[in-house]
């Protein structure tokens, strides 16, 4: 078999430079962002989204010390998140048997995505927060689907910022908040996170965003320690931390323009 040439770029070490490059651009932003709206970038948790991108890109990120990674869609991302696992596994496996060597450092999934009830069996196995719960019959399908497995699961509810309501979206209007917040709190092995939302398609996201707090306020009314406002993609980081958003949810600036999934 025939050796790639030293004298050829190593794509991997190329993937990676372009990945820390991004990083360190995103980074920059949720600074800039936090100094503007007098907050400290401690505070914001930094999502990866990795729909369409291989289990590599996951794995590069986290070497360059990214813990947070999400997906959308169930069917990509539990092969996804077992190929992630079990190469952790095996670098861990490594680390073991080298005297000194540093073992990898936790890594959370969460889901993003609308989902649907068959579906919370499957995502209740690798997910760590699903940030779309939005119906009480999706709380007591996961809430089974964790017992089941011998997990907790952090859920968010999310909230629909659409007028009028965009079903094809999901979440729930404002009004509705806490009562999927009660749901997931009397819900054993599920634990009450937070919220979350998505500006609406051609909307100011700085105003669109405004009634998150309110929202958060109402969760937190049922536990004080539901305190995430996840918000924010690549095109509205910095309107969400304004308001008071504490996950960025980052694809394309991180990532790059997306491509078809390559495994």
């Amino acid at each position: 078999m025939s050796q790639t040439s030293s004298s050829e770029p190593d794509p991997s070490a190329e993937r990676r430079s372009e990945l820390e490059k991004n990083l360190a651009e995103v980074r920059s932003r949720i600074a800039v962002a936090c100094a503007a709206a007098g907050r400290d970038p401690g505070e914001i948790t930094l999502i990866a989204i990795t729909k369409t991108r291989p289990p590599a890109d996951v794995l590069l990120l986290h070497e360059l010390g990214l813990t947070d990674f999400g997906e959308n869609k169930d069917q990509e991302a539990a092969p996804k998140a077992a190929a992630v696992a079990a190469a952790l596994a095996d670098a861990d496996a490594g680390a073991s048997a080298s005297a000194g060597a540093a073992r990898s450092q936790p890594l959370r999934w969460h889901f993003v995505g609308q989902l649907q009830t068959n579906k919370a069996s499957s995502v209740a196995g690798y997910a760590d927060v699903v940030h779309s719960v939005d119906r009480v019959r999706l709380v007591r399908a996961l809430g089974a689907a964790a017992r089941k497995v011998g997990r907790e699961l952090t859920c968010l509810v999310q909230v629909d910022l659409d007028t009028p309501a965009d079903p094809a979206r999901g979440g729930v209007p404002p009004g509705q908040v806490r009562e999927i917040a009660e749901a997931i709190e009397a819900e054993q092995n599920l634990i009450l996170g937070g919220v979350m939302a998505i500006a609406p398609l051609g909307a100011d996201p700085a105003r669109a965003f405004a009634p998150l707090r309110p929202c958060s306020l109402a969760v937190r009314a049922v536990n004080p320690a539901a305190a995430i406002i996840s918000a924010g993609m690549s095109g509205d980081l910095e309107a969400a931390i304004g308001n008071g958003a504490t996950h960025v949810r980052i694809g394309t600036a991180l990532l790059g323009a997306r491509r078809p999934l390559v495994r």
